[in-house]
């Protein structure tokens, strides 16, 4: 971000166009801020050179916000120019020449934005956007569709893997944050999808970490959510491991009462749900087998005498 500072005569025609009432130099206070660039990010993402020139005419007229909240009282700043810069001289970790998308902002002159600006307090920024496309670097496949066998951070042939946003299709906004995803300027990058796209971005980017892991407010409730299911599921997978532990050690007794019933225990600690499952169908058999059922209560058999102890109605 570089200083701000008092816009020019065209520079104040383009703020108009984006204000209600006519404003003046006095009345705004103009700053450059870096909103993301082509570099590999902590992610191991990097928007596609086309994907910056495409957002450059998204981002005009969008508001400036603080960490990504959708209220209205956190608007602070707007943009009313937009671009794409490259620098000749800078190469990223992909190999290309170093390209930022820079904009022109303004907010209240006197704000307490602009006194933060000034005193280096609000630096760090991170968009808002919305694309079609998640490549992987070393071999283009969509990796929205699934994975593709490539790992993020693993070199292949000198390329370094790592998805690639491109096609963006909307930019909502752009905010002041703490921590940005990207080093440069930072980045909270959003996905239109269901719920399980919004998994395996987090997935992804959780497999692909070599440290602090940064995720936009969207996917930390994805997360939250998934877990809470997870947790859930959780609990009736135990409720059911439980149950089949049980009835196996009961059919046990039937067809191997000489087993040791804590021996057993942690034969059983160990197995999955489908061995148990297979376990039980074969103790069970097994107990048919050996005690096949009887009728508690029947005629008696041809040719045997009349019996007189009842025993056909004990239990």
């Amino acid at each position: 971000m570089t200083r701000p500072g008092i816009p020019t005569p065209a520079e104040l025609e383009q703020i108009n166009a984006q204000a209600y009432g006519e404003l003046t130099e006095q009345d705004v206070y103009t700053f450059t801020v870096v909103l993301c660039d082509n570099e590999v990010d902590r992610d191991l993402e990097r928007f596609s050179i086309p994907a910056l020139e495409t957002l450059a005419g998204m981002f005009i007229g969008k508001s400036g916000i603080f960490d990504h909240s959708m209220s209205g009282r956190d608007q602070v700043a707007r943009i009313y120019d937009c671009y794409v810069q490259a620098d000749p001289g800078r190469t990223t970790r992909a190999g290309e020449m170093y390209t930022a998308l820079k904009a022109r902002a303004y907010t209240l002159r006197g704000s307490a934005l602009a006194r933060e600006i000034e005193a280096g307090i609000k630096r760090e920024v991170s968009v808002g956007c919305a694309v079609a496309r998640s490549v992987c670097s070393v071999c283009g496949a969509d990796l929205r569709r699934g994975p593709c066998g490539h790992t993020r951070g693993n070199l292949y042939d000198g390329v370094l893997c790592c998805a690639v946003l491109d096609d963006p299709t909307d930019a909502y906004e752009w905010s002041f944050v703490a921590v940005p995803a990207q080093p440069a300027a930072g980045v909270s990058k959003s996905f239109e999808g269901l719920e399980a796209d919004k998994m395996e971005d987090i997935t992804e980017i959780l497999k692909s970490s070599r440290g602090e892991v940064t995720v936009s407010g969207d996917q930390a409730q994805a997360l939250l959510k998934r877990m809470d299911s997870l947790e859930a599921l959780a609990r009736d997978g135990e409720l059911y491991r439980k149950s089949l532990c049980a009835e196996i050690g009961n059919l046990c007794t039937a067809v191997s009462p000489q087993m040791d019933p804590e021996k057993l225990e942690q034969i059983l600690k160990k197995m999955t749900a489908d061995e148990l499952g297979e376990l039980r169908k074969a103790f069970a058999a097994r107990a048919d087998a050996l005690h096949p059922p009887a009728m508690q209560i029947a005629g008696d058999p041809p040719g045997a005498g009349r019996r007189t102890d009842n025993s056909e109605f004990r239990m």
